[in-house]
């Protein structure tokens, strides 16, 4: 891994680095493999344009004009009961339940006010806890939730949650920032799409809780407009007259839209709208706005868009720079956790399914690379195409569903499955389909148990071909021992 989605942004330092590790590895008779191409972390193409992110719609974000900009105001606007906490009933604060664990009410300890909700016992599932309230939203708009922390002595590994959650139980945000083990008050901000929700429960807590102490207080929510909106042919915007539904021309009713600080965080606000001289857009009219703004899932996941043509161009113009400069015999596509897609116009108008749509995403990836180098063998992840895993319905932010991904793929693909609990259904799965198997094994434990569980079913497995030492930490102690396990086979 080491940028091979922007290999033509290279600075020519970082080529002749590449270069020299190449002439390293070869004397060394070790073969390079480069991984990319992915699309549920965005890779290099974002470097390219970030408007190329996957996208989600708003519909008829109100902005009201005054003599040279019309800003942006909720409609309606909604707002948390007791949000500072300050009203109590018992041990909590009026118009929020407590779940997972023991939530309390702290009087002791507050942002602002005389209280505070603390989280000290972490003894729910998953060492989760957290408050709720339900609420009402406007279908289609972007909200952003916000919450006062503090910590003493928590983790390891623990995450504060600001949540949306729609009434079918399906998760609107995901957010998972690390918690400091201890720190004085500090605000954080998240962001969700209400999608078809008129009505979400607003969730504030800690998950992978273990020890130590959280507060939680001044939490809030408040519609936003145009931040992180995205600007490319499938994510087309629209501003209309409310009233009398004349639509209005960029560049000649409004400057060209954008937002500066696009980064698909909830941390600043959208932009304003300019009106320059002549604009038909008059002082006091209500302007309705249809827009796409991009997401981060997580810490730091922002997916591309699919079906946008300019991502397939990226693409296209690395794999002869990888071929110039590697000449590799593998390439492993990181096409895993695909978690937001399939609303935007350039997925809508194509009348696939989203499971069409990422089975040809990967075709055509694979195409690119036998073109250049007809002899490759190309892996590519499990998860987005086992039914056992991530190919199925209601998957995070996909508009549709990913059940029967599995169709669309070449045949002569190496599938790397990484699902360890549910490893014999995938390497049965794909076996009995005709595809080789690889297993991602390790997975930073502190022993090698994973790699002789996957082993086992590796052995009962016809097709399989290999098992890999995966690790996200940069953890390579136990790769002399894993080797020797290996070799044994």
């Amino acid at each position: 891994s080491a940028g091979f989605d922007a290999m033509d942004l290279k600075p020519p330092e970082g080529v002749q680095r590449l270069v020299r590790l190449k002439q390293t590895c070869d004397q060394a008779h070790v073969e390079i493999i480069p991984t990319g191409f992915g699309v549920g972390y965005g890779g290099g193409v974002m470097a390219h344009d970030k408007n190329l992110a996957a996208g989600q719609p708003v519909r008829g974000a109100l902005f009201l004009a005054g003599e040279h900009e019309a800003h942006f105001a909720a409609d309606p606007p909604v707002k948390l009961v007791n949000g500072g906490f300050e009203q109590q009933q018992g041990n909590l604060p009026v118009g929020f339940t407590a779940h997972g664990a023991r939530a309390t009410l702290d009087t002791s300890v507050s942002h602002s006010g005389k209280a505070s909700v603390r989280f000290d016992d972490f003894s729910g599932p998953g060492g989760g806890v957290y408050i709720a309230q339900p609420l009402r939203v406007h279908p289609y708009r972007s909200y952003r939730l916000r919450a006062w922390v503090k910590t003493e002595n928590a983790g390891p590994r623990m995450a504060i949650h600001l949540l949306a959650v729609a009434p079918d139980g399906r998760d609107l945000s995901y957010m998972e920032p690390p918690l400091p083990e201890t720190s004085d008050w500090h605000e954080v901000k998240w962001g969700f799409n209400s999608w078809y929700a008129d009505h979400v429960t607003f969730r504030a807590g800690v998950s992978d809780g273990k020890r130590g102490k959280v507060w939680i207080d001044d939490v809030g929510i408040e519609e936003v407009g145009l931040t992180n909106v995205l600007r490319r042919p499938g994510t087309p915007l629209k501003v209309r007259n409310e009233k009398t539904g004349e639509v209005y021309e960029e560049g000649r009713d409004f400057a060209a839209i954008a937002d500066p600080q696009l980064d698909f965080f909830w941390d600043h606000e959208g932009p304003a709208i300019q009106l320059p001289a002549g604009s038909h857009i008059h002082t006091g009219d209500r302007l309705r706005v249809d827009y796409y703004h991009g997401t981060t899932i997580y810490r730091d996941q922002t997916a591309l868009d699919m079906s946008e043509p300019a991502v397939y161009e990226v693409w296209q113009h690395q794999i002869p720079l990888i071929e110039k400069y590697l000449s590799p015999k593998k390439y492993f596509l990181s096409m895993d956790e695909v978690r937001v897609g399939g609303f935007c116009e350039a997925c809508q108008r194509r009348h696939l399914s989203m499971a069409q749509i990422l089975g040809e995403c990967v075709k055509r990836q694979y195409d690119m690379i036998r073109v250049a180098n007809p002899q490759a063998e190309v892996y590519v992840w499990s998860d987005m195409f086992d039914p056992n895993h991530n190919a199925r319905e209601k998957y995070y932010l996909i508009d549709g569903s990913f059940d029967g991904t599995w169709k669309y793929l070449p045949k002569d693909l190496v599938i790397a499955c990484w699902y360890y609990e549910k490893r014999d259904l995938s390497l049965g799965f794909f076996s009995k389909l005709g595809f080789q198997t690889l297993a991602g094994a390790y997975y930073d434990a502190d022993n090698l148990d994973n790699p002789k569980g996957w082993l086992e079913s590796l052995d009962r497995t016809p097709g399989a071909v290999g098992i890999m030492y995966t690790t996200w930490e940069n953890k390579y102690e136990l790769l002399p021992a894993f080797g020797d396990l290996v070799s044994k086979r």
